[in-house]
């Protein structure tokens, strides 16, 4: 299959596809999606192939206004008015109690709730207006490697397995949308950090709970990245948390393992490096969690282009978008830690 790269010039081209059951990715003001008709069951099916994505992990829908919402769930609680007029269209997605036969059966892996989100993206939202229909989105890469932000990441992770990519340039906020389950109205819980903060829903509608767990084998989850192995580079990835010393000490320990580093960290720490021979990526000014969440995905993907065969990175204080920021490197990293004492 060839997969043509669209300008914002042929949404309509793009949208033409969608309709006829094929696998568009768009852009969003988070990462790039992979985009099917939501109410095609044969086209959702073509997504779970495409990612190499489990069957029992729930896709995203992706729509293009709050009021085409009430056509798709049971209720919307006063809740969830209050954060769709407030946040929509932005990076909150938001899972709701799913009315019977609206949906392809896959798009809510058997579960009776949905996931559904308004992007803040306008040549996708355009896209969704023009398919006439409502998206599924998750992330367009190969399932459990680093999200694209880019149409080239897209291209390099799908090309052949997919009709298109709406090309939009880089995306904003850089991580994925938060994820908040208000099935149970009186108790909303957030059960993936992403671009709001617990903060910033609770300043819209009072106390919100955290569930971060991941599920067992045996159990459905009702959000992406409650199950599987998210956000992995091929070359593993040590977190490194500690002043300039404690890097160095890492990096020579790892280089007296044979391993060729690669840094992902800000540009203060890879100033101290600037005089050996390591791959770099720059997170930005040191403190700039906004910078180094926009740029982590495609720091993780730039070390495949490189000799690197080990990334050290840096983390982040986990209050507000280090919250998310922390959810996904240590994912990446499968929660390794240099030690001092390596």
């Amino acid at each position: 299959m060839e997969t043509k790269v669209f300008q914002t010039s042929e949404i309509k081209e793009a949208a033409a596809l969608i309709k006829q059951g094929e696998l568009i990715s768009f852009p969003t003001e988070t990462v790039y999606g992979l985009g099917a008709d939501a109410k095609n069951e044969q086209a959702v099916q073509k997504v779970y192939q495409a990612k190499g994505r489990p069957s029992d992990n729930p896709l995203i829908v992706h729509v293009a206004s709050k009021e085409e919402v009430v056509d798709y769930v049971k209720e919307i609680p006063e809740v969830a008015e209050t954060l769709m007029n407030h946040f929509w269209p932005g990076p909150l997605t938001l899972i709701f109690k799913v009315k019977e036969g609206v949906f392809a059966n896959t798009v809510t892996a058997g579960l009776d709730s949905v996931a559904i989100r308004m992007p803040d993206n306008e040549a996708t939202l355009i896209l969704i207006k023009e398919a006439n229909t409502p998206l599924v989105g998750p992330s367009a890469n190969t399932s459990g490697k680093p999200s694209p932000t880019m149409a080239l990441h897209v291209y390099h992770d799908l090309k052949g397995k997919i009709a298109g990519i709406l090309d939009d340039g880089e995306t904003g906020v850089g991580l994925e949308s938060t994820v908040l389950d208000i099935t149970d109205p009186k108790n909303p819980t957030i059960l993936r950090p992403g671009g709001i903060s617990k903060a910033e829903l609770e300043k819209e509608i009072g106390f919100v709970t955290v569930d971060q767990h991941l599920v067992s084998s045996d159990e459905t989850p009702k959000a992406p990245g409650m199950k599987y192995k998210h956000y992995s580079p091929n070359e593993p990835v040590i977190i490194v948390d500690g002043d300039q010393q404690l890097w160095q000490n890492a990096v020579n320990h790892y280089q007296s393992l044979g391993e060729k580093i690669g840094l992902m960290a800000n540009d203060e720490i890879i100033a101290g490096f600037s005089n050996q021979d390591i791959e770099s990526f720059s997170l930005g000014e040191k403190g700039n969690i906004q910078t180094a969440s926009h740029r982590m995905y495609a720091g993780l993907r730039h070390f495949e282009k490189t000799k690197a065969t080990i990334i050290l990175a840096e983390p982040y204080p986990e209050n507000g978008l280090g919250i998310a920021y922390m959810n996904r490197l240590k994912k990446s990293a499968a929660n390794q830690y240099y030690q001092k004492n390596e």
